[in-house]
């Protein structure tokens, strides 16, 4: 019986070394995802953004935007990058009402949702 144990934990800790290196190295790739896991992952992933990230950074984790859009205003030229967060018409196209803008100001984000989209650009979300 001690050999059986010895082999049964030895297979546990394989296990959990395997299954511990998959987790911490694993990163998910968006452009691979269904537009539902998508918009889970992006959803959760906007949640922990801070403000000041580097733009480089957030398209690193996020994938590259659905839409995206430049502006200048008053306050310097912006970046939006708008990131697929919510269904709202199946029709096979993301349009700006089904997700999260971004917005960076020198590759800095300084603002995200459709409240700082307004706030900084006078017009709601279509």
């Amino acid at each position: 019986m001690g050999k059986a144990l010895k082999i049964t934990a030895t297979g546990f800790v394989l296990y959990f070394l395997v299954a511990g290196a998959i987790l911490h190295f694993y990163t998910a790739n968006p452009e691979t995802m269904t537009w539902q896991e998508r918009e889970i992952f992006n959803r959760k992933y906007i949640g922990r953004l801070e403000l000041g990230e580097h733009k480089e950074s957030v398209m690193r984790l996020l994938g590259p935007p659905d839409i995206s859009e430049a502006r200048s205003t008053d306050e310097g030229d912006l970046l939006i990058l708008f990131y697929r967060t919510q269904h709202v018409k199946s029709d096979g196209i993301t349009t700006r009402d089904e997700t999260t803008p971004l917005l960076f100001r020198d590759d800095q984000l300084f603002a995200w949702g459709e409240q700082a989209y307004t706030r900084y650009l006078g017009e709601p979300l279509r």
